[in-house]
């Protein structure tokens, strides 16, 4: 089934609560970069509501959910927004309340902020709202969004645990599921700024009939149809296709051993390029026009 939907994936410019500490968070002046504006402000054009959309923050995965949920509101009256409300969900039993069913069928525009993806898919899959949310996906023009964790939780299968430098090492890279929204790919985000390239060949590796997606700090993709990838943010996303591999050792080395992979194939995206998920073709934008809305000055952050 082709979903009705519009999917948002972002590598994680709001990353609250997982990689800094508490005070450095609190102490950071603005937690949404300017290039991420313009991301919102494509999900805000990509709804059949546009400014008069409903907007529903969802703020599980972060450790500190009232100061994340803030920045959003006030990036969202920014873009003139005017509803925008924020679902603080921290058990499963809240999560299938009565209240926050209802608001998820009334909205138009759900954002899955950044933290730990664990802890999101532990809370939300399924539950009635990680069902309503999968249902509005697929039959109604619904847009969701998702950062760092919220992106990485997107897909069928996720990345929940893994160290950068130990990536390439048998058993060091932890899969689970995710929330589904998007087959037979994995993601991981803040892919160039923390060195996450090995830990993304290792999951190919070991998974080679998914497509691996690195997203950049300044990176985010607008898939439609479930298939259509485009581009959206100002850095760069890595696909890695494991379907070519010849030969790799991942199931003959003991855990903690390197791994070798032979015949990896990449791609890298940059801004206004896609990607045919189906077809697995990618189509470069070589006559980019940056459009204005995609990169907001400093003093134009209030």
């Amino acid at each position: 089934m082709v979903p009705k939907g519009k999917l948002v994936i972002i590598g994680g410019a709001v990353d609250l609560g997982t990689s800094l500490s508490y005070n450095e968070d609190i102490n950071h002046p603005h937690y949404i970069k300017f290039f991420e504006r313009g991301i919102l402000k494509r999900m805000i054009t990509e709804s059949a509501k546009g400014e008069d959309s409903i907007v529903e923050v969802i703020t599980t995965a972060s450790k500190i959910p009232e100061i994340v949920g803030n920045e959003y509101i006030k990036s969202f009256h920014q873009l003139q927004v005017g509803a925008v409300n924020v679902m603080n969900i921290k058990t499963r039993e809240e999560a299938k309340s009565s209240e926050v069913i209802e608001r998820m069928k009334r909205a138009d525009i759900v954002m899955l902020s950044g933290g730990d993806q664990l802890r999101l898919s532990a809370i939300l899959g399924g539950t009635e709202l990680h069902r309503i949310l999968k249902k509005r996906y697929q039959e109604d023009h619904f847009v969701v969004g998702g950062t760092s964790a919220g992106a990485a939780a997107a897909s069928t299968n996720m990345i929940y645990r893994g160290s950068s430098s130990e990536a390439l090492l048998k058993g060091e890279v932890q899969i689970t599921g995710g929330l589904g929204l998007l087959n037979n790919v994995i993601i991981d985000t803040h892919f160039v700024q923390r060195g996450r390239i090995g830990r993304l060949f290792y999951a190919v590796a070991s998974n080679p009939g998914m497509l691996g997606i690195g997203l950049g700090e300044d990176a985010g993709l607008l898939i439609t149809g479930g298939t259509s990838m485009e581009a959206i943010g100002s850095g760069l996303t890595i696909l890695v296709d494991g379907r070519y591999i010849n030969e790799t050792s991942i199931y003959d080395v003991e855990i903690g051993s390197p791994v070798s992979i032979d015949n990896l194939k990449v791609h890298v995206m940059s801004i206004y390029d896609k990607y045919d998920l189906q077809q697995h073709t990618l189509t470069i934008n070589k006559a980019i026009k940056i459009e204005d809305d995609t990169f907001l000055k400093a003093k134009d952050y209030d």
